[in-house]
């Protein structure tokens, strides 16, 4: 079976006893469908205000070349909930890059509430004009929610990912959360939507893989921790984060994304079996990122080779935490780009911004 084929087959089966759509029959179906409308009426209405915008430039008095980072994805990447922009997701990713990279750091925030995963396209189209070192996708919730043909969700991702690769920059894909804890969601829908959720993170993974990214199961953001502690750990309408929860979100991003900017610990340029990383095929790796939250997938070579009978190899990690920090609220202006311009190894092409409105352009 080819990588495609094997990743369609994760899809395919994505609710209990496998198949798809079509092996819960009409009726259970629409029982189903009915506690979503439920489930979605418990969440309340959405907030008319979207989230505070993450764009703009990180680490004040830092040196250039600035790193430039697009998050793209739905109401989790862009931090909806949330009041201030210091406590969303962007900002806190691109503050703890700074500080642990020891460079500027632009951050173009693309995620969109709502967002499924055939979203992405016009997601990537504004990402891929900042030209990103570095591309962070996290999506899958909203397809999960809204019964979208998991077939159809991974092909989605896998173009985007191929899109951001092919512009030669690095992508992280956060696979979809487990939805088996969000409270508002009753028996049997939510382990429905549990079982669904985790086999779509391992098809995100597959075909993530494949395309060249690096994955990060997010299971533990919507899993345990936030069922032991979901006053916490959830925000009001107990279905996205709260400004802790996001905290955590985040913390589980940092590492890898710091690794495909090559700017990982020291202690982590090899395998430690001992913490149980090593390489394996593809699938097995997969399936092992979905019950282990928090785990890190990349593709890796064996004797020279990508593959092997049983498809890609890939290097399982799980590493250390290297922590938020306390987060900046993001500068908007052109002095700020001019400042990094300026910098010894400022390079051209580096994103500008126009008049707050953040969307960054190529000088040449």
């Amino acid at each position: 079976m080819s990588k495609a084929g094997a990743a369609r087959k994760l899809a395919a089966a994505a609710l209990y006893g496998g198949g798809g759509l079509s092996a819960l029959g009409a009726g259970l179906y629409g029982v189903l469908s009915a506690e979503a409308r439920l489930a979605r009426k418990a969440i309340g209405p959405q907030m008319e205000d979207p989230p505070p915008d993450a764009t703009g430039w990180y680490g004040r008095g830092k040196p250039g070349p600035a790193i430039r980072i697009a998050l793209l994805g739905d109401s989790i990447a862009a931090g909806y909930g949330v009041e201030r922009v210091e406590q969303t997701p962007g900002a806190l990713l691109a503050s703890a890059v700074a500080e642990h990279a020891g460079r500027r750091v632009y951050l173009k925030q693309l995620a969109v509430v709502g967002a499924r995963s055939s979203d992405l396209p016009a997601q990537i189209d504004r990402a891929l004009a900042i030209e990103p070192d570095v591309t962070i996708i996290s999506i899958g919730g909203n397809d999960v929610t809204h019964t979208v043909r998991p077939s159809h969700s991974v092909r989605d991702l896998a173009e985007g990912v191929r899109r951001v690769v092919d512009a030669r920059g690095q992508v992280v894909v956060a696979t979809c959360p487990d939805l088996g804890t969000v409270q508002p969601i009753a028996p049997p829908l939510r382990q429905i939507a549990r079982a669904w959720s985790r086999r779509l993170a391992a098809a995100q993974t597959v075909v993530a893989i494949e395309e060249g990214a690096r994955t990060v199961s997010l299971g533990d953001i919507l899993g345990p921790e936030f069922a032991a502690a979901p006053a916490l750990l959830f925000g009001p309408d107990q279905f996205h984060p709260s400004a802790d929860g996001y905290r955590a979100y985040v913390g589980v991003l940092i590492p890898s994304v710091l690794a495909a900017l090559d700017q990982e610990a020291a202690e982590e340029a090899v395998l430690e079996a001992f913490r149980g990383e090593g390489v394996l095929p593809v699938i097995r790796a997969a399936i092992e990122a979905v019950n282990h939250p928090g785990t890190e997938l990349g593709g890796t070579e064996v004797a020279g080779r990508r593959t092997g009978v049983r498809g890609l190899w890939v290097e399982l990690r799980h590493r250390r935490s290297r922590g938020t920090v306390p987060a900046e609220a993001p500068e908007r202006s052109e002095q700020a780009a001019e400042q990094t311009l300026e910098q010894p190894g400022g390079r051209p092409g580096e994103p500008s911004t126009d008049e707050g409105e953040g969307e960054a352009k190529a000088a040449g």
